[in-house]
C-alpha cells in the first residue's frame, strides 16, 4: 500500500500541462526533436503567436492547392465530387480537369518562426457558399485574394468584400503554366488595386513560392494594423 501511495504522490508532483494529464518519470524524458517538432512544442512553458490567414478568391483559382502546399500537418479539405447539377453554375473553361471542389474551407497550420504559427484557411469559391465567410474571416489578421489572369473578374466578389470590412489584403496572382505572364503594374490596373496593397506573382504549387506570399500577407498586415 505504501509503495501504490508513494508512486501516486510522484505522479501527482508532476505538473499538468495544457489539460495534458501528468506521467510517470515526464521529468527525466528528454524531447525528441528529431520528430520535426517546434520549439514551442517541445516547450509547454512557451506559448506561440498563433496567427490567422484567410485565402479567397474565384472558383478554382488555386486555394486548396495553395493551402495542400505549404500545411506542416496534414491539411484539412472538404473537397466534394462535381456533379452534372453543378454545369450551369461551374464555369469549367479555364480548368477542365477539375473533378472536385471545396465545399465548406481548406484548413493547414505553418510555423513561420520559433514562435509564430500560422493558421491558413482556404475559402469556397462559388458564389453559393459565400454565407460562409464572415465566419471564416473572424479572428484573421488578413487576407489573400488569388486571381487568375484568364479571368481576373472572379476575384472581384473577394475583393469587394475584404474592401467592405477592412481586413487587410493582398492580391496573390496564381501563375498557371501556359498562361501569359503579365507584369505585376499590369494586373494593379486591370483590379484597379490601390497603391497600399500589395500584388505578388506566385505559384501555389511551390511551397517556397507560397511561404513568401505568406510573409508578404503578414508584413502587410503589420503595416496595416502596427498594434
Amino acid at each position: 500500500m505504501d509503495s501504490v501511495v508513494s508512486d501516486a504522490t510522484a505522479v501527482s508532483e508532476t505538473p499538468v500541462v495544457a489539460g495534458i494529464p501528468a506521467q510517470p518519470g515526464a521529468e527525466s524524458r528528454e524531447p525528441d526533436t528529431e520528430e520535426g517538432a517546434q520549439d514551442w512544442q517541445l516547450d509547454h512553458s512557451r506559448a506561440p503567436i498563433a496567427t490567422k490567414i484567410v485565402v479567397a478568391g474565384g472558383f478554382g483559382v488555386g486555394k486548396t492547392t495553395f493551402v495542400r502546399a505549404v500545411s506542416e500537418i496534414t491539411p484539412l479539405q472538404t473537397e466534394a465530387l462535381m456533379t452534372r447539377a453543378s454545369e450551369d453554375t461551374d464555369d469549367l473553361t479555364a480548368t477542365p480537369d477539375k473533378l472536385t471542389t471545396t465545399v465548406a474551407m481548406d484548413f493547414g497550420r505553418i510555423t513561420l518562426d520559433n514562435d509564430l504559427v500560422l493558421y491558413v484557411f482556404g475559402t469556397p469559391g462559388q458564389q453559393r457558399f459565400w454565407f460562409m465567410w464572415d465566419d471564416l474571416v473572424r479572428g484573421a489578421i488578413g487576407a489573400i485574394v488569388l486571381a487568375d489572369t484568364r479571368r481576373l473578374t472572379d476575384c472581384f466578389p473577394a475583393l469587394d468584400y475584404f474592401e467592405s470590412c477592412g481586413l487587410p489584403y493582398i492580391v496573390a496572382v496564381n501563375h498557371f503554366e501556359g498562361t501569359e505572364l503579365f507584369e505585376e503594374g499590369d494586373i494593379r490596373e486591370a483590379l484597379t488595386v490601390p497603391a497600399h496593397v500589395p500584388v505578388v506573382i506566385m505559384d501555389a504549387r511551390k511551397r517556397y513560392s507560397v511561404v513568401e506570399t505568406l510573409l508578404a500577407m503578414v508584413a502587410h498586415a503589420l503595416e496595416a494594423t502596427p498594434e
